[in-house]
């Protein structure tokens, strides 16, 4: 039993009082300092590993004025080879796994602050099935009923029809989740299950109808990826993905409120209702973007916020950017384990995101088994 005041506690999460004891604070800013460095070491890792052993530390002191300057080929004294290496082929997947891990991670510190669950992430709300749906629609019968669309979008078909998957679902789940100007969290986890079970029967009957590529396709797909990582994708999901990490600092006092209860944090000024809308807007439009352009990855949005939230606390300020970097530097990281383990082939970051994962929720589970009933 803490020896906090529950009173101190609620104004410590709201950053009234000063610390007290048991506050982490200072923890957390260590921890989330110390998240800074991790994340660009794996950066910097993840730029020099590789089949071709590149001089990272002298070529990306040339990168910002060579992309000012929008210069066409490599700087003066710099390889042209190691430059396409480092620009064209692995800067792009690192930026994007930065991007993708990052949302993830956000989206489920925020769907557990929302849910006040913390075996909630993005997917239990439908949006990763929604938008596996899209794009299993588009790699089954982009030669056939869809090829006039296909022409039309090219490369872009199947990430749009992702994203606009994973939106859609996320609109439906919010009516069907929404009675009177009021969000029943309980109706949105149950809808999410029901709709993720819905569209992962529609898209098991396209897997059904596939020929050998594309069930090759599908599955390369679903169990996620970023070897097709180029700088179309970046700006393509970067925007989406930034304005969400941007946003969801704001929310972090009012999820905080929201772990003592909904009408707790009412009492307290939070306008509950606007919160959920912001939340699931955001979470919905981060985790489409980031399954639009990487395929289903999962267990990022459980395991990152959920060892953190056991080593800094639930304080949304800190929990948040936090998630985003650990989120980062674990995507990074696997996915230099992914096309260096089994090179010159590559294996689809899910495996690997799932065998660290999997243990890791049923830990959870285990944990939990005696204070939720399961």
């Amino acid at each position: 039993m803490s020896l906090w005041p529950r009173s101190a506690r609620v104004a410590a999460l709201f950053g009234l009082t000063e610390a007290g004891d048991g506050n982490r604070e200072p923890l957390a800013r260590i921890v989330t300092g110390g998240l800074v460095l991790l994340t660009l070491a794996v950066m910097l890792g993840s730029l020099a590993t590789g089949p071709i052993a590149v001089p990272v530390l002298d070529l990306l002191p040339h990168v910002p004025g060579h992309v000012l300057a929008a210069g066409d080929g490599a700087p003066d004294g710099v390889s042209l080879r190691d430059w396409i290496v480092v620009m064209d082929i692995r800067l792009p997947r690192l930026v994007l796994g930065a991007l993708v891990g990052a949302a993830l991670a956000v989206s489920g510190a925020v769907m557990q602050g929302l849910f006040r669950n913390p075996l909630a992430d993005p997917g239990i709300v439908g949006v990763s099935a929604g938008a596996g749906l899209g794009a299993a629609l588009f790699i089954v019968l982009g030669n056939a009923a869809l090829a006039p669309v296909m022409a039309l979008l090219g490369i872009y078909a199947v990430p749009l029809a992702a994203f606009a998957g994973g939106l859609v679902t996320t609109l439906l789940l919010y009516r069907i989740g929404t009675r009177g100007g009021i969000t029943s969290v309980a109706t949105l986890l149950l809808a999410g299950i029901a709709l993720g079970a819905l569209t992962g029967a529609m898209t098991g009957l396209l897997v059904y109808v596939a020929d050998d590529q594309q069930l090759r396709d599908l599955q390369f797909w679903g169990l996620g990826s970023l070897a097709g990582s180029n700088w179309e994708k970046v700006l393509s999901a970067a925007p989406i993905i930034l304005a969400m990490l941007v946003s969801v600092p704001f929310l972090a006092r009012g999820l905080n409120a929201l772990t003592l209860g909904e009408a707790a944090a009412a009492h307290l000024g939070v306008r509950v209702q606007r919160l959920k809308n912001l939340s699931i807007l955001l979470v919905a439009a981060a985790t489409g973007a980031s399954v639009a352009v990487s395929g289903g990855i999962g267990f990022v949005g459980i395991v990152v916020p959920h060892l953190l939230r056991l080593t800094i606390g639930p304080d949304h300020r800190y929990l948040l950017p936090a998630s985003g970097l650990l989120g980062a530097s674990l995507l990074i990281a696997a996915d230099t384990l992914a096309r260096t383990i089994v090179a010159p082939a590559e294996m689809p970051i899910g495996i690997i995101t799932a065998f660290a994962g999997a243990p890791f929720f049923l830990w959870i589970l285990l944990r939990k088994r005696g204070l939720t009933g399961l």
